[in-house]
């Protein structure tokens, strides 16, 4: 499919600067730009780019004053990623939707299918499981006994979800994930380690996405909660009873020990570690690699470990270079404080 300047103009209320008939059919970045795709420009460090795209059109912010001369169309919008995001998922969701149950998809006779409902080829639906309307399930995923899927849901090849784990409308769980696998429960003994049944569920509320390989334990009594519109990047752990808030974003590697409170809003850089048993307030960030020990208030903005604010930590990190030279001056002013003392006391 085609579409004109005028028209992406008018769906992202844009102004266009140039051609308003110029047509694409395909999206770019603006420094792999070709004739008939769009591109978009929102961080200053590429905006030496828009000068030589060959991209048709180019999503820029209004504030965006050229150097030189463009050969290219502009879109001027509020957010130039905002608005790209936007066609994206009106692209996504033109696109073919698949439907139907493969012959080689098992499906237990107890379990309910919704409408327009795809199950891929060998995909494992159990007994008593509940399939909402509109929701694919990919090859090779498996639903446990009593799962519930909620309506427009997408389950990508080789997922996992355990028995009586709950998933909720629009929710999106990337391949190789497993939720509701036993949390690491285990009682110390003269003998070793007893197991710890782990008796509860997981919970996704709506519009959840979790990445690839990325595992979501199920509680030990009671439910792992992940609620509305938390996006939870690859490869992250959480631990069994956590609870994370609604539209909170983790990146890849984060790691959640057991038992833990995470507000809304917060935002996690990659491989930060969070102990267990303790609360994160409201919109609190915390810088990649970040190791948290203890509970954090709302509104925080924290990096390292233990964390610290971002100025005092980049501060501290300019001195921690410096350390080595600093360690040596100390000692050689001890030197000369000794060699002083013994000369004022004869």
């Amino acid at each position: 499919m085609e579409f004109s300047a005028k028209q992406i103009a008018s769906f992202i209320n844009g102004e266009v600067v140039g051609d308003e008939n110029a047509t694409i059919h395909t999206f770019a970045k603006i420094e792999e730009g070709i004739p008939g795709s769009i591109s978009f420009l929102a961080n200053p460090k590429y905006s030496s780019y828009i000068y030589d795209t060959k991209a048709s059109i180019v999503l820029v912010n209004k504030d965006f004053v050229p150097e030189k001369e463009i050969n290219t169309t502009l879109i001027k919008v509020d957010n130039a990623y905002e608005s790209l995001a936007k066609l994206l998922n009106l692209y996504e969701a033109n696109k073919p939707k698949r439907q139907g149950i493969d012959p080689l998809a098992k499906i237990s006779e107890s379990a309910k299918i919704g409408d327009n409902v795809y199950i891929g080829a060998y995909a494992v639906v159990s007994d008593n499981a509940t399939i909402g309307d509109n929701t694919s399930i990919f090859p090779n995923s498996y639903i446990g006994d009593n799962v519930k899927l909620g309506n427009n849901c997408t389950i990508h090849p080789n997922v996992t979800i355990y028995n009586d784990c709950r998933i909720g409308n629009e929710c999106i769980i990337h391949a190789g994930t497993v939720i509701g696998a036993d949390g690491f429960g285990f009682a110390p003994t003269a003998n070793g380690y007893d197991k710890i049944a782990q008796i509860g569920i997981v919970i996704l509320e709506d519009k959840v996405e979790i990445g690839a390989n990325t595992c979501i334990d199920r509680a030990t009594m009671g439910a792992t909660i992940i609620h509305t519109g938390a996006k939870i990047d690859n490869l992250v752990q959480i631990a069994h009873n956590d609870e994370i808030g609604a539209h909170t974003v983790m990146a890849a590697q984060v790691g959640v020990a057991g038992s833990t409170k995470i507000g809304e809003w917060c935002m996690f850089g990659g491989q930060v570690g969070i102990a267990g048993h303790i609360t994160i307030g409201d919109r609190v960030r915390f810088g990649a690699q970040s190791g948290v020990p203890s509970s954090v208030k709302t509104g925080q903005q924290l990096i390292g470990t233990p964390p610290m604010e971002e100025r005092s930590y980049f501060r501290s990190s300019s001195v921690f270079r410096k350390l080595p030279d600093m360690y040596f001056e100390l000692n050689a002013l001890r030197k000369e404080i000794e060699e002083l003392k013994k000369t004022l006391n004869k």
